[in-house]
């Protein structure tokens, strides 16, 4: 059942304590970790206006920050307009299946709807069942395959 307490918005200095323990949890659930240069680093980008990657969160009525999300934007050489990747999706498991996912990925399409973005897209591990029913409901499925180096 969505959660109508649920507020979305961009993420702010005062969140950097909430923003990254979820960060965390986010990074463990994907079984990998970062030094501390990378939380940093990635708080900062976060921080500096018109910059990429941009982040927004969930919070709850208490003020508590239950989901966050960050998304980039690049060009492509398949559209004229900018593409939005949708880089990290997280909600606290305390709280998952009260819509906060949805909103979260909602919010990104706004954004990228108000840049001009002529897409929006995102990966998943293949075995991430959870996230992938909400998935198929708000966007399609792909294809392709991913290769990295």
């Amino acid at each position: 059942m969505p959660d109508s307490t649920i507020t979305i918005r961009p993420l702010a200095p005062a969140d950097h304590d909430q923003w990254a323990a979820l960060w965390k949890d986010y990074l463990t659930f994907y079984e990998t970790e970062k030094p501390q240069e990378i939380y940093d680093t990635t708080w900062a980008r976060l921080m500096t206006a018109g910059e990429d990657p941009y982040g927004l969160c969930a919070v709850d009525a208490d003020g508590r920050l239950v989901g966050i999300v960050h998304y980039l934007f690049h060009r492509t050489t398949w559209m004229i307009e900018d593409t939005c990747y949708l880089q990290d999706l997280y909600a606290d498991p305390a709280v998952r299946g009260q819509g906060i996912g949805r909103k979260l990925i909602e919010a990104v399409y706004d954004a990228a709807d108000e840049a001009g973005a002529g897409a929006v897209y995102w990966t998943t591990q293949h075995f991430n069942a959870t996230a992938r029913q909400l998935y198929d409901r708000i966007g399609k499925l792909t294809p392709f395959i991913k290769y990295a180096r």
